[in-house]
């Protein structure tokens, strides 16, 4: 009797068939979230979140994952410290008020190869919770070299209507949208 493999067979001897859900960490020395805005039409402003910390689950199989993150506002960098303090005061983030800006995405999107395409979830900045999808821009998951572990990483970016999160200062200073740009990179335990 001549038996024949099916690849559903194969993959499940391997146990690739049966996927489980994978945790990583964000490594925060490979993970920048940073913003950029016009100032008044002539240059471009930038700055960056220092410190930030959260967790990604994937789940390649089904297709799904959830994705959070906790970025410490107080952290902010533009390179200006007169403008970072500006930058905390009521007028923009009211970091006493606001210490932490969150992000909970719970609906990840694939392309057919199984890269992440976008995460949507819930942003909550300076109080206010509204949807925000991250597009990425790359995507990628290698066995890394150094740390013996599987690492995934991408680009993604958003722009963010400022005045519905309540940052609507000077709004002839600086557009109505703000494009936000994340660099992740995470450690699978």
């Amino acid at each position: 009797m001549k038996k024949t493999l099916t690849l559903a067979a194969l993959l499940a001897g391997f146990g690739l068939a049966h996927a489980e859900p994978a945790t990583y960490v964000i490594d925060p020395n490979h993970t920048s979230a940073s913003f950029e805005a016009k100032h008044f039409g002539l240059s471009t402003i930038r700055g960056r979140f220092d410190k930030k910390e959260g967790s990604v689950t994937i789940d390649r199989a089904a297709k799904t994952g959830k994705v959070q993150v906790s970025i410490d506002m107080n952290s902010i960098s533009t390179g200006v410290t007169m403008f970072d303090g500006h930058l905390k005061g009521e007028a923009f983030f009211d970091t006493a008020k606001f210490p932490t800006t969150t992000f909970v995405g719970d609906q990840v999107s694939f392309d057919a190869a199984g890269k992440v395409t976008a995460v949507t979830g819930q942003l909550t900045l300076k109080g206010k919770t509204l949807p925000v999808t991250l597009t990425a821009t790359s995507f990628n998951c290698i066995d890394h070299p150094m740390m013996k572990k599987e690492v995934c990483g991408g680009d993604f970016e958003t722009l963010l209507p400022r005045s519905q999160f309540g940052v609507s200062a000077y709004p002839q200073a600086s557009p109505e949208n703000v494009r936000v740009l994340i660099q992740i990179e995470a450690i699978k335990q």
